[in-house]
């Protein structure tokens, strides 16, 4: 008896859990994570569908949701079929274009980017701030507004059609000027006592000690340009003239231009092929940057 009475008085004073409570919000933040991504995400597959489909399925019926038979084919002759008006260029001279202008691009806004903000945090300069400001002002002028007197300057130096008049107008960056100013103004006062008494000069104190603590940094801007870079249409539109310089991005407007031009139907599947191929090189290196591309934006690995 003294069993089953300790027994129903430990049930009654047993605490009860509360029920867990339904919580709208975060039901709400789901869903609109989910409708996001789906935003982001059907449109690629589509393409990626459409890219196995031949070029009269797809002027009559659009955009494809399901996967045709020519796969193969077109991501084939994509990269490897040559075309253009002098049957020059091919996907992969394409895609080595926009590689080397995506690097010259992401590599000399990097280093012109460190530079400049090194001279304005660590030089006294009577006018650094000053500095600062105008490079920062520039933000405010897009390429197309300066675009005119580039291409005057880049074809008198007779620079058309290379890849030094690709990249090198392009790199001057109060982006990465600003960010890596920001970064180096946080760079500890004793670091920077103690590699003077250690007897580092302003090239070594640069190259041995700024640079490995920027490396996350670096990591960061270099996705950012990277893709800048390789998403660029305008200006090697205009400075390139010359087929072999085309760029991927180039590549897919001149295969939807054939529709305008002669009346002819586009190869619209080669076009999603060579899109999808596009797409590739930028989410790989995001993908693989993407651990030192957070913390390059959020924290101060020092």
């Amino acid at each position: 008896m003294s069993d089953i009475s300790e027994t129903h008085t430990s049930a009654a004073t047993a605490p009860t859990r509360p029920a867990k409570r339904f919580r709208w919000d975060t039901v709400v933040d789901h869903a609109v994570l989910i409708a996001g991504a789906l935003l982001m995400l059907v449109p690629v597959y589509m393409v990626f569908a459409t890219s196995s489909w031949d070029a009269i399925t797809i002027h009559r019926n659009g955009m494809q949701f399901g996967f045709g038979d020519q796969f193969g084919v077109n991501y084939n002759a994509a990269l490897f079929e040559y075309g253009g008006f002098t049957d020059s260029v091919n996907g992969v001279t394409m895609l080595a274009n926009s590689m080397i202008l995506g690097l010259g691009f992401a590599i000399g806004k990097i280093i012109v980017g460190m530079m400049a903000a090194y001279a304005i945090v660590y030089f006294r300069l009577r006018f650094a701030t000053l500095a600062f400001w105008m490079i920062f002002t520039t933000l405010l002028l897009p390429l197309e507004v300066r675009i005119l007197p580039s291409y005057e300057v880049i074809t008198d130096m007779n620079l058309g059609n290379t890849y030094a008049g690709l990249i090198v107008p392009l790199i001057a960056s109060a982006t990465a000027t600003f960010f890596f100013r920001q970064f180096f103004r946080s760079v500890p006062e004793e670091l920077i006592e103690a590699a003077r008494i250690d007897g580092a000069g302003p090239v070594k104190f640069f190259i041995d000690i700024l640079v490995p603590l920027s490396r996350t940094m670096i990591a960061a801007m270099f996705i950012i340009m990277f893709v800048f870079g390789w998403n660029q249409y305008l200006w090697p539109t205009l400075i390139t003239t010359d087929e072999s310089m085309f760029t991927l991005v180039r590549g897919i407007r001149q295969i939807i231009q054939s529709y305008a031009d002669g009346g002819e139907t586009p190869d619209y599947g080669q076009a999603a092929a060579l899109a999808i191929i596009a797409m590739t090189p930028p989410v790989l290196i995001v993908i693989f940057f993407q651990s030192w591309f957070v913390k390059g934006l959020t924290e101060s690995d020092k």
